[in-house]
């Protein structure tokens, strides 16, 4: 499989090139996308690129994506679209926080299409189109989550106001679940039976309510969009099942020392961890800094306390612990019980991946994938491979 670099990898230098790498196998999220959009039956299956792709690169994905199939995109923010739009000249890109004043000009100048999620955007939205012209729009309803969307009362009430402009003549209606990771959670089924009243208050009209984890509830919740994320990048999107998809970014980071530590000696800041033994210390190029939370501590941080295990790497085969608390540029592993002489400086060791579960790690942190890969930092060299022919 051959490697290649996009124009998404960092700008900043990586110190050594290398002291830490992501590996993105872009084989494995086409794969993803082309899994969840069979699992999502007749309806079209978008893909989401919030957050540069949740840490893995905007262009690269997209471009992934758009090959394997997709041609609906959503993104946060209206400068992701402007940015998505110049990979993707001929694709629609939903904005899901929507547009609000002094926003306007880049939904007309990147033809991107806002996610109403207030009346005061609504407001906005109306008035921007009275001065630009035609512009599509997706109404955003709270179904149960209570964060973003009109609430079904006033969408039901908007829909059958004869007054309502015919200049307003939303695409599509969207909602948000909020326990989809949760399949038996009874908020689930009334967030559907809410969100298909106001769909059939509309009359004919698209709709999306499934995100990852709604598309594994089945066809009930698929309408006819869905919007699968997490699962794209191989995260878990459905709690304590095991998890179907691909992994498809793999961390890494240089070991820069092997030191020797003697029994009763201690590691790291805080001298939290005591050596019962004498410890082979492999001390590793990777920190907070760099995304790799100071909750995955092997010591002496509080979920230690609540008896969760700190976090593990994988090296030459074999899972070895992390021991003292993780530091901002730099973190140590016990390599004990390796062969004498197996590890080496310059060696690279997994931190999540192929061979060590991100959500495994997430766990470990007190966490979840999404954070994990929406964190790293801008000092990893991304290395991209290729699409299998």
């Amino acid at each position: 499989m051959s490697t290649h670099h996009t124009s998404s990898r960092p700008t900043l230098p990586v110190a050594g090139e290398d002291h830490a790498r992501l590996t993105i196998d872009l084989s494995a999220l086409a794969d993803n996308w082309r899994a969840m959009a069979r699992r999502s039956g007749a309806a079209r299956t978008a893909a989401v690129l919030k957050a540069d792709a949740y840490g893995i690169g905007l262009e690269a994905a997209a471009k992934t994506f758009h090959h394997a199939g997709a041609r609906d995109f959503f993104v946060a923010t209206p400068a992701e679209g402007a940015a998505l739009r110049g990979v993707l000249p001929d694709v629609r890109i939903y904005v899901l926080s929507g547009m609000w004043a002094g926003s306007e000009r880049l939904f007309f100048e990147f033809d991107l299409v806002p996610v109403i999620v207030s009346e005061e955007q609504l407001v906005v939205f109306m008035a921007a189109i009275a001065d630009g012209g035609e512009l599509p729009c997706v109404l955003h309803v709270d179904t149960g989550m209570n964060r973003l969307g009109l609430r079904v009362e006033d969408a039901m009430a908007l829909a059958s106001d004869t007054s309502r402009p015919a200049s307003f003549a939303p695409l599509m209606l969207l909602s948000h679940l909020a326990c989809g990771d949760d399949p038996s959670h009874p908020l689930n089924r009334q967030q559907l039976q809410r969100f298909r009243s106001v769909v059939t208050a509309f009359d004919d009209i698209d709709a999306t309510l499934a995100n990852s984890a709604g598309i594994f509830l089945g066809e009930d919740y698929h309408f006819t969009l869905t919007r699968p994320g997490i699962a794209l990048y191989g995260g878990a999107a459905v709690n304590d099942v095991p998890n179907p998809m691909k992994p498809v970014v793999t961390a890494e980071a240089r070991i820069l020392q092997v030191r020797e530590a003697k029994a009763g000696e201690t590691v790291s800041y805080g001298a939290s961890q005591v050596f019962t033994r004498d410890t082979r210390i492999a001390v590793v190029a990777l920190g907070y800094a760099d995304g790799y939370m100071r909750s995955l501590s092997g010591s002496g941080v509080p979920l230690r306390k609540a008896n969760i295990p700190g976090a593990s790497g994988v090296l030459h085969g074999r899972t070895v612990p992390l021991i003292g608390r993780v530091t901002m540029d730099l973190t140590h592993f016990d390599v004990t019980d390796l062969p004498a002489g197996s590890v080496r400086a310059g060696d690279f060791i997994e931190v999540f991946g192929r061979h060590m579960p991100i959500q495994d790690v997430a766990l470990a942190g007190g966490t979840i994938d999404y954070e994990l890969l929406t964190s790293l930092g801008r000092r990893y060299e991304r290395r991209y491979e290729a699409v299998k022919k």
